[in-house]
């Protein structure tokens, strides 16, 4: 996999998390991604813990790139963005809708100059609709979209999912778009402009809570980890923590019960279809987690998988990374970066063998490839162009 993209470039505007999400997967799979930056980076360079002098949060989504620094605003930076778009394949951009057409940028302007390129415009809400404009982070994306009307604890405060799930899904879902655009540019030589925004993938998220609003225009309740459509589908408390246990389809609730020593509680009228089980889940609950306090959920884990009942403990982060299966499948990766040494990172797995293919290089310095992908660029084309001493400043050169 890590060569299914090798002689493919990208030209990458984004930052943050959504765009470098989508960047950061192509690398995976062997393009050559150039990560454009303004002379303060992006900011997340800037996001704590840090390795050494780096932000572990832009380690991890920014591997395998070569960073270059411009400043866009400047009319002969402008210009070697523009060649640099020329001559890639794929361009990515997360600003507000209109930004990068002010600057020379846009959709247009780049495809006259290159009819193959696929144009991906990541952004909160999309190119149009009255929202079009409004910035957007991940946890405004969580709230306008319904994520966290369902996701919190019943009667309790809304809670945020403490991870940036919308920005994540949004950079698969344009890699998606991307690699579907590249497939069909093999057939028909003309790329294509992407829109894909953050609002649709958190809606895509929810499909099926979504589908069940549409049939019964019930809005739903926040219902805390139970599953709305099945139970019992949620976390349950044992003697010294809880395990998320899924006991829900016919058999495996006649098991559970049985594995519970109590039997007779499957045939209970309001217990005994999956219907009941919903309208009862209360009861349900409260009868389930009397019966499972006899014991610690490690205890309760074991003998719910003997008993082929789907099931897990609610683990830590660090217990999730020291999981035999975190190690089996290759999750944790050290990369060697050149100001900070070995750096540990979670890798996505593309689903090539059994472990993830090892990452080219660490992330970037700001503006480490600077010198190299201009001088490149410029030996592609006429020598009409200034030098690079002429058009970037020494320390945009130095890569500082």
């Amino acid at each position: 996999m890590s060569s299914a993209l090798k002689g493919i470039k990208v030209l990458d505007f984004t930052q943050i998390a959504a765009g470098p999400t989508c960047s950061q997967m192509l690398a995976d799979m062997g393009a050559d991604v150039i990560k454009i930056e303004s002379e303060s980076g992006d900011p997340c360079r800037a996001f704590p813990p840090y390795v050494g002098k780096e932000s572990s949060f832009f380690l991890a989504l920014n591997s395998g790139k070569r960073s270059v620094v411009l400043d866009l605003k400047q009319q002969a930076h402008a210009e070697l963005a523009r060649k640099l778009a020329s001559d890639s394949d794929v361009l990515l951009e997360s600003f507000r809708p209109g930004v990068m057409a002010r600057l020379g940028l846009g959709h247009e302007a780049v495809s006259a100059l290159n009819p193959r390129i696929v144009y991906c415009s990541i952004s909160g809400f999309g190119q149009s609709g009255p929202w079009r404009d409004l910035p957007g982070v991940d946890g405004v994306l969580q709230a306008l979209t319904g994520l966290m009307s369902i996701g919190s604890a019943p009667q309790g405060a809304p809670t945020k999912l403490p991870v940036p799930l919308v920005d994540i899904v949004t950079g698969h879902m344009a890699t998606i778009a991307v690699l579907a655009a590249l497939n069909q540019r093999a057939c028909t030589e003309v790329g294509q402009r992407l829109d894909v925004d953050m609002f649709s993938s958190a809606v895509a998220l929810q499909q099926s809570a979504f589908a069940s609003y549409f049939a019964t225009q019930e809005v739903p309740s926040s219902l805390g980890s139970a599953a709305p459509y099945s139970a019992p589908n949620e976390a349950l408390r044992c003697a010294d923590g809880w395990i998320m246990l899924a006991a829900y389809q016919p058999e495996r609730w006649r098991t559970l019960c049985r594995v519970l020593g109590a039997p007779e509680m499957a045939d209970l009228p309001q217990f005994s279809t999956l219907d009941a089980r919903l309208t009862n889940r209360l009861e349900l609950v409260e009868r389930l987690e009397s019966l499972m306090q006899s014991k610690p959920a490690a205890e309760w884990e074991v003998i719910f998988r003997e008993a082929d009942l789907i099931c897990g403990q609610i683990l830590d982060y660090a217990q999730v990374a020291s999981s035999p299966q975190f190690e089996a499948l290759g999750l944790k990766e050290l990369v060697d970066h050149p100001a900070s040494g070995p750096v540990a990172v979670a890798r996505f797995n593309l689903g090539s063998g059994s472990r993830p293919t090892p990452t080219r290089r660490a992330a970037p310095r700001l503006g480490e490839h600077t010198d190299a992908v201009i001088s490149e660029l410029l030996a592609r084309f006429e020598r009409t162009e200034p030098q690079p001493s002429e058009t970037l400043d020494h320390e945009y050169q130095a890569g500082s």
